[in-house]
């Protein structure tokens, strides 16, 4: 098989996945104005790009896996042209219509508008479906100054990215619609999933990050438990599938092994504890296979 070409986008993204594919055992370093990623595994070859044209790159079958919000897929019409392999859940965002706060907004499409976005092919199809009045100013960043609350303001509508909201709130503009929600996502080509090697060496990368993401949201408690306890214990703890246990030396008890959620841990701690449980140890896990 040939190498597999894997897209890596600069900026945000690639950091979070340059994380995931560490913590898997993948290394790649980027030397000082290079694009070429050096990589530990023969097979793989890794190639930095804007985050943009991530997925135009994939349609084209110009490369055979890469990382790219869903949002930037949409943008680039690539939707059908692409396969996603699964959903990382990095950078959770909002594409969203905002105005001034003190604008109304049935109002406000009632009149000629320009609407300030970098996103031009969601902004016109959003314009097309609310039937709206508009013109679209293309931004480079920092969009939310275009937007003002005044008569000479270049744009009365921003289509932009969000994962809280400040960002909008400290430009007094408030949301009125969302369009999409989005977030980075593993995505091939199309060829890579017809070739059978291939789609098997992407198939087996998703296994390693989904093992990883597993991992990341649970932790292992280990704890000991007397003989008299042992079974209202048993039966009041959750586990993925069945807890681990082990006889204590002596017989005097149990030592009991079980794979939570982060989430369940501050309510789950002092339950523990009421059905009898005993030298309670959490450590992290790295990776999960479920």
């Amino acid at each position: 098989m040939d190498k597999l070409k894997i897209l890596l986008a600069k900026g945000r993204i690639y950091e979070s996945v340059y994380e995931l594919l560490s913590d898997v055992g993948i290394s790649i370093h980027l030397p000082d104005r290079q694009y070429f990623p050096i990589t530990n595994q023969n097979d793989l070859a890794f190639q930095v790009v804007k985050p943009q044209i991530t997925s135009l790159l994939l349609a084209n079958n110009k490369a055979d896996l890469g990382f790219s919000g869903k949002d930037w897929v949409y943008e680039n019409g690539v939707e059908d042209k692409v396969v996603e392999i699964m959903d990382l859940g990095f950078d959770p965002v909002r594409i969203v219509a905002a105005i001034p706060e003190a604008r109304d907004y049935e109002k406000l499409l009632k009149g000629p508008v320009t609407i300030a976005t970098e996103y031009q092919a969601l902004s016109r199809k959003y314009v097309e479906s609310k039937k709206i009045n508009g013109t679209i100013f293309r931004t480079w960043g920092t969009s939310e100054g275009f937007v003002q609350d005044t008569e000479d303001s270049i744009a009365q509508i921003l289509i932009d990215n969000t994962s809280t909201g400040s960002s909008l709130k400290a430009n007094r503009l408030k949301i009125v619609d969302t369009l999409m929600e989005s977030s980075t996502r593993m995505y091939a080509s199309c060829e890579a999933m017809n070739d059978p090697e291939k789609k098997q060496k992407i198939l087996e990368l998703k296994m390693l990050f989904e093992t990883v993401l597993n991992a990341r949201d649970r932790v292992m408690l280990e704890m000991n438990v007397s003989e008299k306890q042992f079974d209202a214990l048993i039966k009041g703890i959750p586990s993925m599938k069945s807890p681990t246990v082990s006889p204590l030396f002596g017989g005097n008890g149990y030592a009991v092994k079980i794979a939570v959620k982060k989430s369940e841990v501050p309510t789950l701690l002092p339950k523990l504890q009421s059905l009898g449980a005993t030298d309670i140890v959490e450590y992290e896990l790295r990776k999960v296979m479920l």
